[in-house]
């Protein structure tokens, strides 16, 4: 019994890193993948499924071998289409799936062409305004402090 808890605190304690991101050993793998950028709820189930991992085992108490093959795995995934985060990429029309720093890349390159071929969503980041149609009568104000309203007086 000694033994068991031992080993469990050494998982909790110890960092584990996958593709270039700290994830606490003390998490479940489930949640701790998704600490990822790129890396989704469903793309999560999806390696704990097709690699037969436990969902609820700790991240921590992973071998260096698991470690390689969900790094592998999220890297090239062999999921259904439409788990992937890059459907139909504009340069290439190829489906594949970005992950940390190569999604933020890309997803700078897209802002940076439509602002380049000044589309409506172009302009709408150029503004720093909503892209998606949301309203902006209350939310994405600049400048929260001076609020529209009654003014109180100063009190002396």
């Amino acid at each position: 019994m000694e033994n068991k808890t031992q080993v469990s605190e050494q998982a909790s304690e110890r960092m584990v890193r996958i593709l270039s991101r700290d994830i606490e050993g003390g998490m479940k793998i489930y949640p701790g993948l998704t600490k990822i950028k790129g890396v989704s709820w469903t793309l999560s189930n999806a390696v704990c499924k097709t690699l037969n991992i436990d969902k609820n085992k700790k991240i921590g108490s992973l071998t260096d071998e698991e470690i390689k093959k969900i790094s592998e795995f999220i890297k090239n995934p062999k999921v259904p289409e439409y788990i992937l985060n890059r459907r139909k990429d504009f340069e290439t029309g190829e489906n594949k799936h970005l992950v940390g720093s190569d999604l933020e890349l890309q997803t700078e390159f897209d802002v940076k062409r439509l602002k380049k071929i000044k589309s409506y969503r172009g302009f709408r980041h150029m503004a720093g305004l909503p892209s998606r149609g949301q309203r902006t009568r209350s939310n994405f104000r600049k400048n929260k402090r001076k609020g529209a309203g009654i003014k109180k007086k100063n009190k002396k």
